[in-house]
């Protein structure tokens, strides 16, 4: 690494320091923490000339509260964008609600994170025609680098929960991921896991399978096996994931909520009893960003976003909000 390179980076991690010691934090400096982002695609470049620029602070109006966001698209809805469905239309709707709540109770320092990646907004996306929309928030905390939501809702069709909680890069600790999906009230699929950045769990700053395995074991619906279509289930998933495909409405009120709240608690605990060790967080980040590479490059969920809503702003959703430090495909390759 260049001597350059250094400076740079001393001079990221003391903002970055500054972001969890300051309750008051100027809207500038937010701005730099999601181009940090990005930053270590610079630094392992050598031949990089570096574009000071793209990091300074930019002054821009004070930042919003999480509640003065959620609801600026008018969440938390109580109507489908389908006028014609009523009944319990927004199906997972209570579980964006619970985890906004928690987050607000428990979390230190939790601030809005820009949904954009400098050209596109992706905080809301709507297709009148085909009625469907897809709202979006990011966030971080002194506890997590980054924690994102998303709500889908094209009526009957389709209803999708998603969220992913990075625990901030001082801490060795594999990613919370929720996903939570049905298929025209017919077919529904759940995936909630803790999951680890590394192959063999010990290589974690703690190890976690044992504190799931009694939550995962009160769910009979919940202990299925996730097939090998889309992604290897050895490659960023645990023994513990709490994995369903299943046709009863009934399991996502009765074992899928509270499985999952204790889910939510137990990963929180879990940062919290687990020291800090600044030292590797540059191989933590590192880790993350295979996670992101990977996830990108599998996502299912790249389909409907392109017949919903157009081949760019999904390309981009999914490599610059979804996934934000993943490494995009060159020719294909």
């Amino acid at each position: 690494m260049r001597p350059q390179h250094l400076l740079l980076l001393s001079v990221a991690e003391a903002y970055m320091t500054s972001l969890h010691t300051s309750t008051f934090v100027d809207n500038s400096v937010l701005h730099l923490t999601a181009r940090l982002s990005k930053f270590s695609n610079y630094i392992e470049n050598e031949s990089t000339i570096l574009d000071l620029s793209g990091f300074l602070p930019v002054h821009d109006e004070p930042r919003k509260s999480l509640r003065e966001t959620e609801s600026a698209h008018g969440m938390p809805w109580k109507i489908s964008i389908d006028p014609n469905i009523s009944e319990d239309a927004l199906l997972y709707m209570k579980f964006w609600e619970w985890q906004i709540k928690y987050m607000e109770e428990n979390l230190t320092d939790l601030r809005v994170m820009p949904c954009s990646n400098g050209n596109t907004d992706f905080s809301y996306k709507e297709n009148l025609e085909k009625k469907s929309r897809i709202v979006n928030i990011c966030l971080s905390s002194a506890e997590y680098r980054k924690i994102r939501l998303t709500y889908y809702d094209a009526g009957d069709k389709t209803q999708v929960f998603n969220s992913l909680w990075y625990p901030d890069p001082k801490y060795n600790l594999p990613v919370l991921g929720i996903d939570l999906l049905a298929f025209n009230r017919k077919r529904y699929l759940a995936v909630v896991d803790f999951q680890p950045l590394h192959q063999d769990e010990d290589d974690h700053a703690s190890t976690y399978e044992h504190l799931l395995a009694p939550i995962k074991e009160k769910y009979d619906s919940l202990k299925g096996r996730m097939s090998s279509r889309f992604y290897d289930e050895t490659q960023f998933f645990s023994q513990q994931m709490l994995f369903s495909r299943f046709e009863s409405e009934n399991v996502v009120h009765e074992e899928l909520f509270p499985a999952f709240k204790s889910y939510v608690k137990a990963h929180l605990d879990l940062v919290r009893s687990t020291k800090a060790n600044p030292s590797d967080s540059q191989k933590v980040l590192a880790r993350q960003k295979e996670y992101d590479t990977y996830s990108a490059e599998r996502d299912p969920a790249i389909g409907l976003f392109v017949s919903m809503f157009g081949k760019k702003w999904a390309d981009d959703f999914i490599h610059d909000f979804l996934f934000s430090m993943s490494e995009r495909m060159v020719n294909g390759s």
